[in-house]
């Protein structure tokens, strides 16, 4: 059974910019990826890995290649729910031979993390930034400490909203396929291939 937890974490301004800077570099790696996806038809993480990774790592350095690999598997997830979804109005299988729209990140889309770049210690969160690790304190209840210990955390994610920064943390056994996604990534405008600029 998949279920989640969503733990606010207390963050200063110099916190808040180093936060805010990271997710809009994760976006513009996400908006870099998306015509390649749209290009090549290929959403799957492996193959778009082999695809755009490389040269992912030469056009944003700075993101490290950890988050690198983590927007690749945004771009992949995202792309599985646009283009494969039943209830998208973009899904292939309505019409497999019709142009893809092009996808295109927020600023305000999550950042994905693994355990490369978040780490859980007692009492607090080490986590990756482009200005380097920043250690936030973050007390958990009994109950979540025991979650964390004895399930399997899938994904991370990094979100903001008007309560500030928040992290999900997504316990499981595997990620939901494109059918059993039932929420529409609302940070991802699918532009048409009409309106898209090649």
């Amino acid at each position: 059974m998949n279920s989640s937890v969503v733990i606010r974490f207390p963050a200063n301004e110099v916190q808040k910019a180093s936060l805010v800077r990271l997710r809009t570099a994760f976006a513009e790696a996400c908006n870099a990826l998306a015509p390649l996806v749209r290009e090549h038809r290929c959403w799957n993480r492996v193959a778009l890995h082999h695809l755009a990774y490389r040269q992912m790592r030469e056009r944003f350095p700075a993101l490290g290649s950890q988050m690198i690999c983590n927007a690749i598997y945004s771009v992949s997830r995202t792309a599985r729910v646009v283009y494969q979804h039943p209830e998208s109005p973009w899904c292939i299988s309505h019409a497999p031979m019709r142009a893809l729209p092009l996808l295109n990140f927020a600023d305000t889309a999550p950042v994905y993390f693994d355990r490369h770049t978040l780490s859980l210690r007692q009492g607090g969160l080490s986590m990756y930034t482009l200005d380097g690790r920043i250690l936030f304190e973050m007390p958990l209840t009994p109950e979540v400490e025991q979650r964390f210990r004895h399930e399997k955390i899938r994904e991370i994610t990094l979100s903001e909203d008007s309560g500030g920064f928040f992290l999900v943390f997504a316990f499981g056994t595997a990620v939901e396929s494109a059918e059993e996604a039932l929420v529409f990534p609302e940070y991802v405008v699918a532009i048409s291939p009409e309106q898209a600029v090649a």
